[in-house]
């Protein structure tokens, strides 16, 4: 019959890289702000969740917001690597957003001629203290002739985070083909203060895809003369979506991280820095009734085939 396996695998990740980020904010007369940020989106959802977060913070409608990445011209960056994007960019946006604010006044004091110490800003208006007497985010760029409303502000972290987390999985082996099936995994995952929850959950589910592949079929194969073989996505064994059970992630996020104002914790790599381990582990479990101890990535059919098979022939 089937061989069955379990594997549990238990991590702690340091995540961030380069602990700098730059960020400019530009209020624009046809309504819009602009932000521009030194990291880059690259399918893990930055611009949505910098959208989310300077509409906050700002308080005006998202589809006010305009995102602008990766443009060296008009910000200096350092890029998307290491899980550091969010935490160290959207720890930039917040505080340039209040810097942002700050300048707000500053102009609205001088335009209404009041005392900075006496504006305030809510829902897109910057008003005098206790009047009726302001002006709107846009109406306050529209009369800025000479002065650009707009700001750049360069942010540093201290320390790191350190997402944590337990990973799960389950096998089933056919020994005859030597074929493997990952039937079911789970994961509990520390992602301190989850900014976008729905994209965590994307970013933890593409990790444990991600981390699948890499054990079951994912290789890099080079002739003699070293020419790859596997060039192409018709050699190139990439994962999809049947070769997969349905996930089941939890999110633990009554730790915020404390080196961020954010809260957040790097979540790009968790999903396949848990997952890679733990089917590992459980394809050994399935494999240590018939004696197999060890077994090199990936864990393509023939492969395991043969390691069951060497190890029948010596058990007789």
């Amino acid at each position: 019959g089937l061989l069955r396996g379990r594997g549990l695998a238990c991590y702690v990740e340091w995540t961030g890289g380069e602990l700098t980020e730059t960020v400019r904010i530009q209020a624009v007369v046809d309504g819009t702000v602009i932000l521009f940020s030194g990291t880059q989106g690259m399918g893990q959802g930055l611009e949505t969740v910098f959208s989310q977060l300077l509409s906050e913070q700002l308080e005006i409608p998202i589809d006010a917001i305009r995102i602008v990445q990766g443009d060296t011209d008009q910000v200096k960056g350092l890029g998307s690597f290491g899980s550091r994007s969010l935490f160290v960019g959207g720890s930039a946006l917040l505080v340039g957003a209040k810097d942002f604010l700050e300048k707000g006044k500053e102009l609205a004091a001088n335009e209404l001629e009041a005392a900075v110490e006496d504006m305030a800003y809510q829902n897109g208006r910057f008003e005098v203290l206790g009047t009726s007497i302001g002006l709107g985010l846009f109406e306050l760029a529209a009369r800025q002739v000479e002065l650009s409303f707009s700001t750049e502000t360069e942010k540093s972290l201290e320390e790191r985070s350190w997402p944590n987390g337990c990973h799960i999985a389950e096998v089933e082996i056919d020994p005859e083909t030597g074929s493997v099936k990952l039937v079911r995994h789970g994961s509990v995952d520390d992602t301190g203060n989850p900014i976008n929850p729905m994209i965590v959950e994307g970013q933890l589910h593409g990790g444990i895809a991600q981390g699948a592949g890499q054990v079951l079929l994912e290789q890099a194969v080079y002739d003699s003369e070293g020419q790859i073989l596997t060039g192409s996505f018709m050699d190139y064994a990439m994962p999809r979506a049947d070769d997969f059970p349905f996930f089941k992630s939890s999110t633990y996020t009554d730790a915020p991280c404390l080196t961020n104002p954010l809260g957040a914790k790097g979540v790009g790599e968790i999903g396949v820095v848990g997952s890679i381990p733990a089917i590992a582990n459980a394809i050994l479990d399935a494999l240590w009734e018939r004696g197999v101890r060890t077994f090199d990535m990936p864990a393509f059919p023939q492969k395991i085939w043969k390691l069951l098979q060497k190890q029948s022939r010596e058990t007789i």
